[in-house]
């Protein structure tokens, strides 16, 4: 029985000698990858407009709510009241279009996100084939040494397309 574990103990250690493991940090690789930058540069293109848009829309209400705290002995009761409700109107659209924004931005980020996915693990899986090796790790590792780590040459391929 002690022979058995033995041999077992061995023949694995063997194994794990001859096993050729890469890691890749896949943060890095998306954030650094040409795909990711131009994916992030479409994103801003895409939504300048309407953060510009949401950016003078906070300028009105705030230049509305100075001119009602400047101007308070000055005007008439009726105009405060409708100036008063000039910006609680804006600051209801205000939040409501910011609400928008992020959610229409978020669903963007993440069809993005996903074709980038798919193009990094094509690219990490050409890696493994070509260099032969039998796991590639990327999320969920505590650790992996620089030795492993293979990012660079998914980025460099990256680079290449």
């Amino acid at each position: 029985m002690i022979l058995v574990g033995f041999i077992l103990a061995v023949s694995s250690s063997q194994v794990m000698a001859d096993l050729k493991v890469g890691y890749v940090n896949a943060v890095r690789v998306i954030e650094e990858a040409p795909q990711g930058v131009a994916a992030l540069k479409k994103l801003e293109t895409e939504f300048s407009r309407r953060d510009k848009e949401l950016v003078a829309l906070q300028n009105r209400i705030r230049l509305l709510n100075e001119e009602l705290q400047n101007n308070v002995p000055a005007q008439k009761a009726a105009d405060r009241r409708a100036r008063e409700r000039e910006a609680l109107t804006l600051q209801r659209e205000l939040k409501r279009a910011t609400a928008e924004f992020r959610e229409d931005y978020n669903q963007r980020r993440n069809e993005e996100l996903a074709v980038l996915q798919q193009v990094v693990r094509k690219a990490i899986l050409d890696i493994a084939k070509q260099e032969k090796y039998d796991l590639v790790l990327h999320e969920g590792t505590v650790y992996a040494s620089d030795s492993i780590d293979i990012t660079e040459k998914v980025l460099k391929k990256l680079g290449k397309q």
